[in-house]
C-alpha cells in the first residue's frame, strides 16, 4: 500500500465517522433502536446481506472454492434453504414480532410464556453473539495486518473504535445507511477481484482452460450426512432452511432490522430481496475464488505467499500484488467495512437486548432522554467486550470458528421452534416449552458427543423438531391452561403477510438455484 491507498481509507473511516454524527438526533428508544420504525426496504436488504455476507465470507469462501483441500463450489450448497426459511419466517414469526412493537424480540416471548423463556434464550443470544463477533474481529485483524502493515491489536483498535463511534452516535439509523454502503462497497470489490483476475490469467478462455474440474461441483446429492461427510443436499437444505429461519426470525441482529421497516410491506420487501439476491452475490463470491485459485496455481511465486495451514491469505496477497494502487485501497475498505457491518449490527443489538432485559427485570422505567444516555453506554460497554475478546481470541480462534458454527447449530433449532410455537399454539405454556428447548439442546449434544459421523448441518434439523416434539409430549402428560390475554395476542399477531404471487417467488428461488448449481460444471465444458 502507497500514501493513496492509505488516504482512501483515512477518508472513507472519516466520512463513516461524520454520518453516524448526523444521524445523532434522537428522542425515543425506537428512533434509536428502530430507526424510528421508518426504513425502507432497500437500504434493510443491504444491511442485512452485509452483516451475512461479511468480512470472513469477502476472504474465506473465494479461499475455500479456489484452494482450500476439499473445496469448491459446492460452497453454494450453504444458500439453498434460504428461500425456504423466508417462506415460514414471513408467513409466521415475523409478523408477530412487528405488530407487537418490541423492540426486543425477547419481549414477545416473555408475554407468551413467561420471564423464564426470555431469559434462557436472551443469555444464549447475548453470550455467542458477542463471542462470535470477537473471534470475526480478531480473523480480520490479521488480514488488515497483512495488508496495510499494522499490527493485529491496532486493527481491532482501529475497526472497533470508528464502529463504536458512528454506531453508538447514530443508532440503527447510522448501522443500516452504513451497512448499505458497505455492501456496495464490497460488491465492487468482489467484481474487481474477477475482472483483474481474469485480466492475469489471459481472460475467460484462458481461465476455463485452467480451471480444476474437481471444484466445480456445487451439488453433492449422493452425500446424506449421516457418514461423516458434509456439504451433502439434504442436509444443506433441512439443516439449511432451520438455520436461515432461525437466523433471520429469531436473532436480535437480523430481527431488528424487520422491526425497523416502516410497515409489513417493507419488512416482506425486505426478506423477499435477501431470498432472491443472496444467491447472485454469493455466485460473485465462489467466481472470484475460482479465478483467484486457477491464477495462484498457475503462478508459483503467487502460490509461494500463501501460507500451506492458511488458505485464507489467497485474497489479501492477491489484492497486494495483481491491483493497481488505489484500487489497493478500495479492497481494503471493503474488507474494513465488510467487518465494520457485523461489529456494528453486534453493538446495536447487544445494547438493545441488555437494556430491555435490565428494565424488565428491575421493572424500572427512564425518560427518553435517559434511557437514551444509558443506552448509548450498554452499547459502549458492548463494544469494549466485543474488542477485549477479540485481543485474546488469537491462541484460539483457528479452532473455535468451527466451534462456534457448530455451537449455533446445536441451538438454532430448538429456538427456532420456541417462536414458532409462541407465534402458532395457544395452548402451549411455559413448561411446556422450556423443557422443549432444554431437551431440543441436549438432544444436539448428545448426537454432536456421541453421534460423530452426522454433519453438523443436521443438527439445526434435529434440534428443531425434537424441541417440538418434547413441547407436546410435555403438553399431553402435564396440561395446562394459558391467560386470555396471551392468547388473543398470540392469535392476533400470527397473520401470514404473504400472497400467493411472493410464495411462487421464493419457490421458483429455491428451484432456480438448484437447477443453477447443477448446470455449473457444464458451464466449464
Amino acid at each position: 500500500m502507497n500514501i493513496f491507498d492509505y488516504s482512501i481509507v483515512v477518508i472513507y473511516l472519516v466520512l463513516l465517522v461524520a454520518m453516524g454524527f448526523s444521524f445523532r438526533q434522537q428522542t425515543t428508544k425506537n428512533d434509536y433502536f428502530l430507526g424510528g420504525r421508518n426504513l425502507g426496504w432497500k437500504a434493510l436488504t443491504l444491511s442485512v446481506m452485509a452483516t451475512q455476507l461479511s468480512a470472513i465470507s469477502f476472504v474465506s469462501a473465494p479461499a475455500f472454492v479456489g484452494l482450500r483441500e476439499g473445496g469448491g463450489l459446492h460452497w453454494l450448497s450453504y444458500e439453498l434453504g434460504v428461500p425456504l426459511a423466508m417462506l415460514l419466517i414471513l408467513s409466521t414469526i415475523l409478523p408477530a414480532l412487528y405488530r407487537t412493537g418490541f423492540i426486543s424480540i425477547y419481549d414477545y416471548l416473555e408475554q407468551r410464556f413467561g420471564r423464564s423463556t426470555r431469559i434462557l434464550i436472551s443469555f444464549v443470544f447475548q453470550f455467542s453473539r458477542a463471542f462470535a463477533t470477537g473471534i470475526m474481529i480478531y480473523a480480520v485483524s490479521l488480514i488488515l495486518q497483512g495488508t496495510m502493515g499494522i499490527e493485529a491489536w491496532q486493527a481491532i483498535v482501529l475497526t472497533g473504535v470508528i464502529t463504536v463511534l458512528y454506531s453508538l452516535q447514530g443508532g440503527m439509523k447510522a448501522v443500516v445507511y452504513g451497512d448499505a454502503i458497505q455492501m456496495i462497497i464490497i460488491v465492487l470489490g468482489t467484481v474487481a477481484c474477477i475482472g483483474f483476475g481474469l485480466y492475469h490469467l489471459g481472460g475467460v478462455d484462458a481461465f476455463v482452460s485452467q480451471v480444476d474440474p474437481s471444484r466445480l461441483q456445487a451439488i453433492k446429492p449422493d452425500s446424506f450426512g449421516f457418514d461423516g461427510e458434509g456439504f451433502g443436499l439434504l442436509p444443506m437444505i433441512f439443516g439449511g432452511f432451520v438455520l436461515y429461519a432461525s437466523y433471520y426470525g429469531c436473532d436480535q441482529t437480523q430481527a431488528q432490522r424487520a422491526l425497523a421497516a416502516k410497515n409489513t410491506r417493507e419488512l416482506k420487501f425486505m426478506m423477499l430481496a435477501n431470498a432472491t439476491i443472496r444467491f447472485p452475490i454469493t455466485l460473485l463470491y465462489c467466481f472470484s475464488g475460482l479465478i483467484v485459485g486457477t491464477l495462484a496455481m498457475s503462478d508459483s511465486s503467487f502460490m509461494q505467499q500463501i501460507p500451506t495451514e492458511n488458505p485464507d491469505w489467497m485474497m489479501p496477497i492477491f489484492i497486494l500484488n495483481y491491483l493497481p494502487h488505489g484500487m489497493i485501497g478500495i479492497l481494503v475498505v471493503a474488507i474494513l467495512a465488510a467487518a465494520m457491518s457485523s461489529l456494528s449490527s453486534a453493538i446495536n443489538s447487544l445494547a438493545a437486548v441488555s437494556i430491555e432485559d435490565y428494565c424488565r427485570l428491575t421493572n424500572k422505567t427512564y425518560a427518553p432522554h435517559e434511557y437514551l444516555k444509558k443506552a448509548k453506554y450498554v452499547g459502549l460497554t458492548w463494544g469494549v467486550i466485543t474488542l477485549v475478546l477479540s485481543l485474546y481470541a488469537g491462541d484460539i480462534a483457528p479452532t473455535v470458528i468451527e466451534a462456534i458454527n457448530k455451537v449455533g447449530s446445536v441451538f438454532y433449532g430448538p429456538i427456532l421452534a420456541v417462536f414458532l410455537l409462541a407465534v402458532i399454539d395457544k395452548k402451549l405454556v411455559a413448561r411446556h416449552i422450556n423443557l422443549g428447548l432444554i431437551m431440543g439442546v441436549a438432544i444436539n449434544i448428545f448426537v454432536w458427543l456421541v453421534l460423530e459421523n452426522i454433519f453438523w448441518f443436521w443438527w439445526n434439523f434435529i434440534g428443531f423438531v425434537s424441541a417440538i416434539f418434547v413441547a407436546y409430549v410435555m403438553k399431553l402428560l402435564l396440561g395446562g391452561e394459558i391467560k386470555k390475554s396471551v392468547a388473543e395476542l398470540t392469535l392476533e399477531k400470527a397473520d401470514s403477510i404473504l400472497t400467493k404471487t411472493d410464495v411462487v417467488i421464493l419457490l421458483g428461488a429455491f428451484v432456480t438455484m438448484i437447477v443453477i448449481c447443477l448446470l455449473l460444471p457444464s458451464l466449464f465444458v
